[in-house]
């Protein structure tokens, strides 16, 4: 099994409550894949409580093996998510990649 963990900073220009807005919409359309992706077994996206961390939100992800993170990853659902949802407002992303 693997664990993709992607850690997310969104562009200080936003304002707060733009934040919150776009956090709850990406963490639900996230989430949503799970049924979409049949190679992905879990996703939790949780955003931060900590305002004196540098990160905004988390993105875990469990599947089988490498070839099933790249189904994932290049799967046009995530795309989708990725270059509508994160990207226009991405400051930084940081992004780990295990066997467990």
């Amino acid at each position: 099994m693997i664990k993709h963990i992607v850690l997310f900073k969104l562009a200080p220009s936003l304002r707060e409550a733009e934040k919150q807005a776009r956090f709850l919409e990406i963490k639900n359309q996230l989430e949503a894949l799970i049924p979409v992706i049949p190679e992905l077994k879990k996703m939790t996206v949780g955003i931060n409580i900590n305002p004196s961390e540098t990160w905004d939100f988390s993105l875990e992800a469990i599947v089988e093996n490498k070839h099933d993170l790249g189904v994932y990853a290049s799967h046009p659902a995530h795309q989708a998510v990725l270059n509508n949802q994160i990207k226009p407002f991405l400051s930084e992303r940081a992004c780990v990649d295990y066997e467990f």
